[in-house]
């Protein structure tokens, strides 16, 4: 019987410290959609990679406007065939025909290398700034004893009622308003 006794306190001990460990631990949340937004770097980075993704346009562009002509001058000899310029002309067709494709694949090869050109450039642009936000918003909830942080931007949280926002905290921390 006194074991019991003895097995029951001791449950019960265990029972409420982990209930008064849990109420102790900190919850936080932070909107790191507006500390990114607020980051000078990302604007910075915005417009650099606005000016590569430009730059990448112009030269797919260039190269339509090229098939385009292409296609128009085809288009023109085309009129003029005739049953007696058949063989020659029809020789010239097929030969600015292929010219025309071959021209859409690379085209459509420059579209492909493009895209992986912009994905490794915001990677590049974006991923030290992403580090830093990341870096600061651990850093202040070290510092001020956050157990966890949850980032309502993400819509990772889908309610939250209470908790500290350490948006402005971490804002401070990056030293941006």
């Amino acid at each position: 019987m006194k074991n019991l006794v003895k097995s029951i306190a001791i449950v019960a001990v265990i029972f409420f410290s982990a209930g008064t460990a849990s109420a102790q631990q900190k919850l936080g949340h932070i909107n790191s959609g507006a500390v990114l937004q607020a980051m000078p770097e990302v604007k910075t980075a915005d417009a650099s990679f606005e000016t590569f993704r430009k730059e990448k346009l112009a030269e797919l562009e260039a190269m339509d406007k090229e098939r385009q002509t292409k296609i128009a001058a085809f288009q023109e000899k085309y009129k003029t065939l005739t049953e007696t310029n058949q063989e020659v002309l029809g020789k010239e067709l097929e030969g600015m025909n292929q010219e025309i494709q071959t021209m859409e694949q690379r085209i459509q090869e420059l579209d492909q290398k493009a895209q992986q050109d912009l994905g490794q450039k915001r990677e590049e642009l974006y991923k030290p700034i992403l580090a830093k936000a990341e870096t600061a918003i651990k850093a202040v909830a070290k510092e001020k004893g956050f157990a966890y942080v949850f980032d309502v931007a993400n819509q990772a949280v889908v309610y939250f009622d209470g908790g500290e926002d350490i948006t402005p905290l971490v804002k401070a921390k990056l030293g941006i308003q």
